[in-house]
């Protein structure tokens, strides 16, 4: 079999509506994953959705908030209900937010916190016992260069992505002799459907020159693809990366050599 299949698995990706999570539920389902497509939006999950099963893929679209423990245990019953396991926990949902210590409200910390943290909680505990009982699985995070090191004007995302980094690390010691593998991705900037609404609301008329420094950020020149996201999940989920638990890999345009 070629390498980074993953025929006869099951995968559940949070926030997999658009950007990154897409990338992930298209790539997964190609390598011959069934593919729950979770997302608070019911359109853009459908839409992922569609477009994997019109092109001879298998994929649900399943509405969940992930600071909603109902309906994610809801959602992950759905899926194993249907396909029988549940092999992979792709925590991709996730939100931003720009401020110092100052100006980060208590409404802000705890949006923060429920989206990015406790999510990241919730979806993993309601995933773990169905991989305890088939013997195995592996839950993928995603981090963000911000749990390795100091963003300007990061203060509430950057102690979110800290935690998604510990609770890894956590989860991957844990589970170790259950089977349970889990990692987390950290990536720099990303080009998706987000950068662009934040330059059009925060830079009207400057976009261009706003994206071009961001982009400049990344010592490569460039943001990165979500497929290239999404490319690194595929290894660290698929059976070539079974010796590797309780990581985390940088995909930053080489952000972290300055």
């Amino acid at each position: 079999m070629p390498p980074f299949q993953l025929t006869d698995k099951t995968a559940v990706i949070t926030g997999a509506g658009s950007g990154i999570g897409a990338a992930i539920a298209r790539l997964f389902a190609d390598q011959g994953a069934a593919v729950a497509v979770l997302d608070i939006d019911e359109t853009k999950a459908a839409e992922v959705a569609s477009e994997i099963t019109e092109g001879g893929g298998r994929a649900r679209a399943i509405v969940c908030d992930v600071t909603d423990s109902t309906t994610v245990t809801r959602a992950i019953d759905t899926v194993v209900g249907e396909w029988g396991r549940l092999d992979i926990l792709v925590n991709n949902a996730g939100i931003a937010h720009i401020g110092t210590v100052e100006s980060t409200t208590d409404e802000d910390m705890d949006r923060i916190f429920d989206v990015n943290v406790k999510g990241v909680h919730i979806c993993t505990r309601a995933a773990i016992p169905k991989m305890v009982e088939q013997g195995g699985g592996v839950v993928l995070n995603l981090a963000s260069i911000a749990s390795l090191l100091g963003l300007k004007d990061r203060f509430a995302y950057s102690m979110s992505k800290g935690a998604v980094l510990t609770m890894t690390k956590s989860v991957a010691i844990d589970y170790i002799d259950k089977g349970i593998r889990c990692n987390c991705v950290c990536p720099a900037r990303i080009h998706t459907p987000f950068v662009d609404g934040y330059l059009a609301a925060n830079y009207p008329g400057a976009e261009d020159e706003m994206f071009a420094k961001l982009s400049a950020y990344q010592p490569i020149g460039r943001m990165g693809k979500p497929e290239e996201v999404a490319a690194l999940c595929l290894y660290l989920c698929s059976d070539e990366a079974a010796f590797v638990t309780g990581q985390a890999y940088p995909i930053d345009g080489g952000v972290l050599l300055v």
